[in-house]
């Protein structure tokens, strides 16, 4: 997105009709509690931390701090603290997650699947992690281990994602790759011809497996001591 407005347009479209669908679905508490409103709606909430992702800040307190209350304050008049905006941010994960899938692409033929490392701490801090406890794992790259977790992708030939896939750091490459393929498949049944992986997914039963479930070509780049 090239502008504010026009991601919030977008992020707005989708809220009108995620809301309506994911109240209709959610099961009643046992608890009764107080469903405030609050001074962002969520279409504002999301806008704020999609574009911090598509900024160049690294940390989003700067991020909110010095920008979105300095240069977004007239867009947002009615934005809470920071603190109280982090208190917000865990309920965003569902939407943002069901906004991602919206914005998939369709399959040409011609796909291309690899993994990348999502390391939630420094290597000497492992011990005395605790956010991710129980959930991460630690994981080898081609360059060096990492703490954490393996982001999936599957994207065309023209760079549009097709379905992602969030492992715990030690899972093989080559394990979610029916199930990334199979989703995409079952949401789109047009999917077709290759799929294109590096060295690291080769496998002889796998590229088998797919070619017989999915009809797909499978090509992954051979090791150097094959």
């Amino acid at each position: 997105m090239s502008s504010l407005e026009a991601l919030f347009c977008s992020v707005d479209d989708f809220c009108k009709v995620f809301i309506l669908t994911w109240r209709n679905q959610q099961l009643p508490g046992q608890i009764k509690q107080r469903n405030r409103l609050r001074s962002l709606t969520l279409s504002e909430q999301m806008t704020i931390v999609i574009a911090f992702h598509q900024s160049h800040y690294r940390s989003f307190k700067h991020f909110y701090l010095d920008y979105v209350c300095v240069y977004w304050a007239d867009a947002f008049p009615k934005r809470p603290s920071y603190h109280r905006f982090v208190e917000w941010m865990p309920g965003l994960i569902i939407p943002l997650c069901v906004y991602l899938k919206t914005l998939f692409g369709a399959c040409t033929g011609i796909s291309f699947i690899d993994a990348t490392s999502l390391r939630v701490c420094h290597n000497r801090r492992i011990p005395s992690h605790r956010v991710f406890q129980g959930i991460a794992a630690r994981g080898k790259t081609s360059v060096d281990w990492f703490y954490g977790f393996k982001l999936h992708l599957v994207v065309n030939d023209q760079g549009e994602l097709l379905n992602i896939h969030v492992t715990p750091g030690n899972t093989d490459d080559r394990q979610p790759v029916p199930e990334l393929l199979r989703s995409v498949c079952y949401a789109r049944p047009l999917v077709y011809g290759k799929v294109f992986a590096d060295r690291g997914y080769v496998s002889k039963p796998l590229a088998q497996e797919l070619f017989e479930r999915f009809n797909i070509q499978f090509f992954a780049k051979p090791r150097r001591n094959m």
